[in-house]
């Protein structure tokens, strides 16, 4: 055990030498900071003299032993200490390592700034300097680091510190002071057309995370004024859309007006009309890019994606060949995986001949899908087919046989088979596999809520209320939760102005969630207001087309006596998914045959 410990103690000690000759190494090729007084005239072919002495090696091992040892605040001040007596950066540097390796903020600071005293041009210590004021939470400090850091780097490096600062500025807790700050620091740039666009949405963003929107939309203004052909004002436009911010669409269009406007941009504007519930605006602007630019691959993915969702299946079918398409004339790595465009493409032509009852070409598309992360995803897919035919036991199988990776993965075949059970009408079998699990982990939230959702579906109400409740202690805006609990309380007209409390609470959480909405409308129109209810579940529909959601809209409808607007959404709804058990439900009510 003595020689074991000796061994152990001295290779400890040879890891600090190895340590501690790199940084000696450093001395040979980095320049040292002139030091006051001495003479700048060098014999021309003599050598350079070696600082390294002695007393120089003694620090720089004491040093580096110290840290290995745990002590690396100490270590840290030996090699300041070090640093300042020799002049040189690749020493202060690992000084300022240590200091921050021992979470000492004040050292670190102190080691940060007697780099940059030593070294005003270097652009790593300024780095250095302004990371640490941040850390230590000193926010108004570092508006002449950031000024100098910006001013010291090249000017090809400039763009990108610029359009950094906000994720830097992230954490701290007074947003509106980095703003203030950085706004000052950034006053040299504003006036550089180059640099203004990205200074300004820097700017902007830093706003729009302290919650001032309307400062935020005038940055970006100002940063388009500066130059329209920039694209970065046009994102914190998106960005500012996706807020809520209207007025900031203005923004997006200028940009696109551009020769310069690059396809991703009109595809992530696509995207938020999508998410806004816009789906005609996002047709118009997909379009407009599949003219420009046609061979752009990914504009045919999320038209094809947008038509899926439409359920306008020829459409959509069109589109996603044509992306496929473009993608196998594209040149290929050989080992490369196929990307996860391809999969999800595939997976939705998959969708689409499942829909029109082709199981034989829906299973054929789902097995060309050739990527890791969607193993499970086109597994629990080809289950679905299995069951479809009878084959519920062997569907499971399939399920379970899919390679785990991780703990995650297990967990979410576990919810893959309980979906499967619940969409093939064995509630009792989905609630009793997912109990089973719940018992191990009983605060997983996701368990939580599915185990919840499967104990309403087998009319055990008591327990999905104490599941859905726990779920709300554990994670206070589980906006779903909320919702959950509200809705299946107002769809068995129990205690609706509780259920209207909870539903109101989800809407706070997620303004924007079309499901939510719906809920709203349906306890609206349990408590008598149709107008309003109305009113709710139109705009849910517009914004996410689903059967669920005709069948509240159109019950509404009929009780407001206009059978006939009833009757058309309910089509609809029945286009939708002529599966949904609400739907089916609510037309057996009526006795109404579509």
């Amino acid at each position: 055990m003595i020689y074991y410990g000796l061994m152990m103690q001295w290779q400890r000690i040879l890891g600090g030498v190895v340590v501690a000759c790199a940084a000696v190494a450093a001395l040979a090729q980095t320049p040292s900071a002139p030091q006051a007084g001495a003479s700048q005239t060098i014999e021309a072919g003599a050598p350079e003299p070696s600082r390294l002495n002695a007393r120089l090696l003694y620090e720089l091992l004491l040093a580096e032993l110290l840290a290995r040892e745990g002590q690396a605040q100490q270590g840290a001040a030996y090699m300041l200490s070090a640093a300042r007596r020799v002049g040189d950066e690749a020493l202060f540097k690992r000084a300022t390592e240590l200091a921050i390796q021992s979470r000492a903020g004040p050292a670190a600071l102190e080691a940060t700034r007697a780099w940059r005293h030593a070294f005003p041009q270097s652009a790593q210590a300024g780095q250095y300097e302004l990371q640490v004021l941040i850390v230590l939470g000193r926010v108004a400090e570092t508006e002449e680091p950031a000024r100098h850091f910006l001013a010291t780097l090249p000017d090809a490096e400039k763009l990108s510190f610029i359009t950094a600062l906000p994720a830097l500025y992230q954490r701290v807790p007074d947003k509106a002071e980095a703003a203030r700050v950085i706004e000052r620091a950034l006053d040299g740039a504003l006036g550089k057309p180059a640099l203004a666009p990205a200074a300004w949405t820097s700017i902007g963003r830093l706003r729009l995370q302290a919650g001032d929107k309307a400062g935020a939309l005038v940055a970006a203004t100002l940063g388009q004024n500066a130059d329209a052909q920039s694209e970065w004002p046009a994102l914190l436009g998106l960005q500012l859309m996706a807020s809520g911010e209207t007025q900031a669409e203005a923004l997006v269009e200028r940009h696109l007006a551009t020769a310069q406007a690059r396809p991703e941009l009109y595809i992530a504007y696509a995207r938020g009309l999508i998410e806004q519930g816009r789906g005609a605006d996002a047709h118009r602007q997909l379009d407009r890019l599949i003219r420009r630019a046609p061979e752009h691959p990914e504009s045919w993915l999320v038209r094809g994606a947008l038509y899926a969702d439409e359920r306008r299946d020829a459409e959509a079918e069109s589109d996603l060949r044509r992306y496929l398409g473009l993608l196998e004339a594209m040149p290929a790595d050989a080992d490369a995986e196929q990307p996860e465009g391809s999969a999800h493409a595939r997976m939705m032509l998959a969708g689409i001949a499942e829909r029109r009852g082709d199981l034989a070409q829906a299973r054929q598309w789902l097995e060309s899908v050739d990527s890791p992360e969607q193993a499970l995803a086109v597994q629990t897919r080809l289950a679905q087919l299995l069951a479809r035919q009878g084959r519920l036991d062997e569907a499971r199988q399939l399920i379970r046989a899919v390679p785990e990776r991780n703990a995650e993965d297990a967990r979410l075949k576990l919810l893959a088979e309980a979906q499967l059970l619940r969409d093939n009408r064995q509630p009792q079998q989905a609630y009793d596999l997912l109990s089973g699990a719940l018992q191990q982990t009983p605060d997983e939230e996701t368990l939580l809520y599915d185990t919840a959702t499967a104990a309403e579906r087998v009319g055990q109400f008591d327990a999905m209320e104490r599941l859905l409740r726990r779920l709300i202690e554990l994670k206070p805006e589980a906006a779903q939760a909320y919702n959950a609990l509200g809705y299946s309380l107002a769809d068995r007209n129990l205690r609706l102005p509780e259920a209207r409390a909870l539903i109101d609470k989800a809407v706070q959480l997620a303004p924007d969630d079309a499901y939510i909405q719906d809920s709203l409308g349906w306890v609206q129109f349990r408590q008598g207001n149709l107008r309003q209810a109305r009113k709710t579940l139109e705009a849910a529909f517009k914004k996410r087309p689903d059967a669920e959601i005709a069948a509240h809209l159109g019950e509404v409808l009929w009780s407001q006596g206009e059978r006939e607007g009833a009757l058309r959404v309910w089509r609809d709804g029945q286009r939708l998914d002529a599966d949904n058990e609400t739907l089916k439900k609510t037309l057996l009510r009526f006795r109404v045959r579509l």
